[in-house]
């Protein structure tokens, strides 16, 4: 009887450890060119709304509206990363354009990932949390009007 009590505690250890083993939140990086595109195919954004990223631009805006954040997540499972992440940098792409068009801006300019208050600026590259179910993008970006 001991015995068995002993092994029932232990498989109930171990049930209760695998799934923490088990879950991920990868930071990864990828290509923002590769994503814009197939949100292009997909006509999910909207071309009238420039999208500028990283901080390297000549561009002066003749008017600011401030500074806004996108935070999406999609599901991630049975998807590969590269796939969940670009469906969540695409909707937080089109939910700053969005906040554009609803505040009179024409552009988002000074993109950056901000996935758990990262500072991550980049002109070709966004970061996104990958996991086992979940997957996440955060944006933050100066809506204007050039």
């Amino acid at each position: 009887m001991k015995k068995l009590l002993c092994t029932a505690a232990l498989l109930a250890s171990a049930v209760l450890v695998a799934p923490a083993t088990m879950a991920r939140d990868d930071l990864v990086q990828f290509d923002i060119q590769t994503a814009m595109e197939h949100g292009k195919e997909k006509q999910v954004l909207n071309d009238s709304i420039k999208m500028v990223f990283g901080e390297e631009h000549q561009l002066t805006p003749v008017q600011e509206f401030g500074q806004f954040t996108s935070n999406k997540k999609t599901n991630a499972f049975a998807k590969s990363d590269q796939a969940a992440c670009n469906w969540a940098f695409l909707s937080a792409v089109k939910s700053l354009q969005e906040r554009a068009v609803k505040s009179g801006g024409n552009a988002v300019i000074n993109i950056r990932s901000y996935y758990k208050k990262n500072d991550f600026r980049s002109a070709t590259e966004f970061q996104c949390g990958a996991g086992t179910i979940m997957a996440g993008v955060t944006l933050v970006g100066d809506v204007v009007k050039l």
